[in-house]
């Protein structure tokens, strides 16, 4: 009878149900809460000023470089912790926390440095009107220091997300939004007869609130966290042959973040030279798709662990057979999601006050985002969370290198100035890779090639 199960199609221990739908839960509120905090900041700063809401979000893309850097760091650490949390070996994951730790240090340290001493330079990428460059260096100077105590603290929750302790970074982003949008209120607009701040309080109000982030994980590694235990031993001593291991895992991710991240400013120029009307349906269209898209990053995420533990068990019919559950339950969210978005667009575009032609627009925007949606679902959750963490982090790098420099961009941008098709047509090139990428990760995932074991017997 065991051995029938192991060879079905689909996982029938209920145990892994019970990891991974609690697991999945959680990190998609904490990412909707933590998207919400940055919603928050906009339209707080967007009644306060146009520039300063303009300054934050020229700083915002210097944070968004930041958060795929962390992203990157703590994914590499994932997929390797989750192995040895697979075998139940504590010893590695806090050494790897370490070395994780150390390169976070090592980024957030350059950052802030950039930031201190060019900063007028940095925000010139961005725009080159002086009064939004004025607000936006007011607001770096302080919100650079929050820079180091976001990675800090992302490496310490990815850390807890290796032993599947998730609940903890959803009580954080909640605490988190509640102290940003508490501070911010009471020193952007000067209530309760605090100062006036404007931008300059929003960026405290950030601040505050990442040391708070920072605070709670610490105090509950220390007294509540009895899995991990990484204050137990020094968990900073350094280890040649993990930090190679790592290095391995992190290299191929840590590129590819940053080579999309890097692509993203791109195709918001290619927008940015339509029509206002396109500018604005698109801003539309795409805040509702992102709040959902960080659903699919939770389904990524969760995939990455439960895979990586499977692996690290060793028993490969049940990780085919735990990897095949992923991708049927990952597709059904994704048409899930998919059909919500389009059904969701009409009642959803009444909060907005466009005119006509925008709003035409963004319905038709949507009908498109709700279709990639289900594409995205699948691709995103195999490649960089089943795959990556079954071991193979150099498929989605070369995919996504490929796709998104290759393809999409050179395709977005002959669409948009060389043929002149709508910005329809312009749009369903910017995001056709999460449609066409499925393809490659279908054809990689049925090989099993990307079963890797990446944990070391003296570790």
């Amino acid at each position: 009878m065991e051995q029938k199960i192991k060879e079905s199609f689909f996982t029938k221990d209920p145990t892994f149900y019970r990891t991974l739908f609690p697991l999945l839960i959680t990190v998609a509120l904490q990412n909707i809460v933590a998207y919400s905090v940055n919603m928050a900041d906009n339209i707080m700063l967007g009644s306060y000023s146009q520039n300063a809401l303009s300054g934050a979000a020229t700083v915002n893309q210097i944070f968004f470089m930041v958060q795929q850097i962390t992203l990157g760091i703590g994914e590499g650490f994932v997929v390797l912790g989750a192995q040895y949390w697979g075998q139940g070996r504590m010893q590695p994951i806090r050494k790897l926390t370490g070395i994780a730790l150390k390169l976070g240090l090592i980024c957030g340290i350059i950052t802030i440095l950039i930031c201190t001493f060019i900063p007028h330079l940095v925000i010139s990428i961005f725009t080159n009107d002086p009064e939004i460059i004025a607000e936006g260096v007011a607001y770096l100077g302080i919100i650079k220091y929050t820079f180091l105590l976001f990675i800090i603290t992302n490496v310490l929750m990815a850390a807890l997300r290796c032993v599947e302790t998730v609940k903890i970074s959803f009580y954080i982003s909640i605490v988190s939004l509640i102290v940003n949008v508490g501070i911010n209120y009471v020193l952007i607009f000067g209530r309760f007869g605090a100062p006036e701040l404007g931008i300059r309080g929003a960026a405290i109000g950030t601040l505050v609130a990442r040391i708070v982030e920072l605070g709670i994980v610490v105090v509950y590694m220390l007294k509540i966290d009895k899995k991990l235990k990484l204050f137990s031993e020094n968990f900073m001593k350094f280890d040649v042959a993990l930090r190679k291991d790592y290095a391995k895992v992190e290299i191929p991710v840590m590129l590819s973040q940053v080579l999309w991240a890097v692509s993203v400013p791109f195709q918001t120029a290619i927008l940015g030279h339509l029509s206002s009307d396109a500018i604005a349906a698109n801003s539309v269209a795409t805040t509702f798709y992102q709040y959902l898209k960080v659903i699919v990053l939770a389904m990524s995420s969760s995939s990455a662990v439960m895979i990586g533990a499977s692996v690290g068990r060793g028993d490969m019919k049940r990780v085919k057979s735990d990897a095949r559950t992923l991708v049927v339950i990952d597709l059904l969210i994704g048409v899930a999601l998919g059909v919500a978005l389009f059904v969701l667009r009409k009642p959803l575009l009444t909060f907005y006050n466009l005119n006509d032609t925008a709003i035409v627009l963004a319905d038709q925007l949507i009908i498109v985002m709700s279709f990639i949606m289900v594409g995205m679902s699948y691709q995103m959750p195999v490649s960089m969370g089943i795959i990556r963490g079954g071991g193979d982090a150099k498929f989605s790098m070369v995919m996504n290198m490929i796709s998104t420099w290759a393809i999409v961009i050179p395709l977005s941008f002959m669409s948009a100035f060389w043929w002149h098709w709508s910005v329809v047509g312009v749009v369903i090139m910017i995001q056709s890779d999460q449609v066409f990428k499925g393809l490659p990760t279908f054809i990689h995932f049925r090989s099993y090639k990307w079963v890797k074991k990446l944990t070391r017997e003296d570790a």
